[in-house]
């Protein structure tokens, strides 16, 4: 008799623990084991037409959602730490959150973004920092390139990143050191095949058309995310529409004279009056990059994020959501932005403000948005052409890579009304 009351008073207290038990919370602070694939297991809910909530601020931006069995299954899988929490404990996170003192807020996540990457299909000797987490974090995207883009492909995609790319056609200023180099002539060869068969005389002229369709796809909606050469080179491609830009080494031909005196700087992005280099063998772009001009030791070379109000400001709360706010520099062929021509309407959400440098600014166009970030890899200090590619299971909990994710995952966001 007392061994029938034992296991019954035992099931009871299961199934009432079961019971209370009805969300899984992601913590996002230093007590997380895996920040990466913490957003892959966001991601995935979200594939599974569940809602995620972003909690803003609280313990590093956690992520909570409702119990089910599978995703604390999956979480277990994947080595992100959790918490199985009753609907009293995350009542009493969410009535935390709401207080009008506290910097924090609740943003729902409720579909999945359909990601893309522009990048060329074959190996060049480089790899790329997005396509590296993505693959870790296990976030699905597609790889489309210059004739997918020029065709119109973009409007499939909510979400695209501009792989380690050169939009001037200049090939990434590489021509100096690797100009005879396999790899860079198979580039060459490829990239004007590509053009003819597009119908543009040229590769830059390919690459500026390919720039002013990725513009489109922006001010449609879409939301645009860049590293390294791919945020400077890009606005100098609109910058330089109609413009002869590249010498003869480049495109067969030379520059249109005066050139620096021309550039339209209605029409790009984020930077303003700039002067392109006019060096064909130098490998920068223009003085927009602070690579050549910067004298930081490296154990001091960091950058910090701004603190944005999560009720007031959600987008760039969102983009800097991170267990650090004092972030490792990097560096890559375009490291950091400097700071003076930087249009005024552009945010500047990370900077290392001794050296006048921005390395993490947003901004919106139409009715998209992009964000650009400086360097090239956030664990590789200064990565070099045929380095081996980061092993990302080495930094799981890398609050540079971090930064990259939040741009995944922002576009998911369910948009708040405007306060007035």
């Amino acid at each position: 008799m007392f061994r029938k009351i034992f296991f019954t008073l035992l099931l009871t207290g299961i199934f009432a623990r079961a019971s209370m038990a009805s969300y899984i919370l992601i913590p996002m602070d230093e007590s997380q084991k895996n920040h990466l694939k913490a957003y892959g297991i966001a991601y995935w809910i979200l594939t599974n037409n569940l809602e995620v909530d972003w909690l803003l601020n609280y313990r590093g931006g956690s992520f909570m959602f409702k119990h089910v069995p599978a995703l604390e299954k999956e979480c277990t899988i994947r080595g992100v730490s959790f918490s199985v929490i009753a609907d009293g404990q995350a009542v009493a996170i969410i009535d935390e959150i709401s207080r009008p003192e506290v910097n924090m807020d609740l943003v729902k996540l409720e579909k999945p973004p359909k990601m893309a990457v522009y990048s060329p299909k074959d190996k060049l000797p480089w790899d790329d920092a997005v396509t590296l987490v993505l693959t870790y974090a296990e976030i699905p995207y597609d790889v489309i390139y210059d004739e997918e883009v020029i065709s119109g492909k973009l409007p499939l995609y909510d979400w695209l990143h501009m792989h380690h790319e050169d939009f001037t056609g200049q090939y990434g200023k590489f021509y100096a050191m690797y100009h005879t180099a396999a790899w860079y002539q198979e580039q060459v060869r490829t990239d004007e095949a590509m053009a003819r068969k597009l119908g543009f005389a040229k590769v830059s002229e390919m690459k500026g058309a390919v720039a002013r369709k990725i513009k489109e796809f922006t001010a449609g909606g879409g939301f645009l995310f860049s590293m390294c050469s791919g945020t400077d080179s890009y606005d100098i491609a609109l910058a330089a529409e109609g413009v002869d830009i590249c010498e003869k080494m480049y495109d067969g031909d030379g520059t249109s004279p005066g050139y620096n005196s021309k550039l339209d700087f209605s029409k790009t992005f984020a930077f303003r009056n700039f002067k392109l280099s006019q060096n064909p063998m130098e490998y920068e772009f223009s003085d927009i990059d602070m690579t050549t001009q910067r004298r930081i030791p490296r154990n001091e070379d960091v950058f910090v994020l701004f603190e944005f109000s999560a009720k007031w400001d959600p987008v760039p709360s969102m983009l800097c959501q991170n267990h650090e706010q004092v972030i490792k520099g990097f560096m890559g062929q375009s490291t950091s932005f400097k700071k003076d021509l930087i249009k005024p309407e552009v945010l500047v959400m990370g900077e290392n403000k001794a050296a006048n440098e921005a390395r993490y600014i947003h901004g919106e166009f139409g009715k998209g948005t992009w964000t650009f970030y400086g360097g090239h890899d956030p664990e590789d200090y200064q990565h070099m052409v045929g380095d081996p590619p980061t092993d990302l299971s080495l930094h799981p909990n890398s609050p540079g890579y971090r930064l990259i994710l939040n741009n995944v995952l922002f576009p998911a966001a369910k948009k708040k009304k405007q306060k007035t």
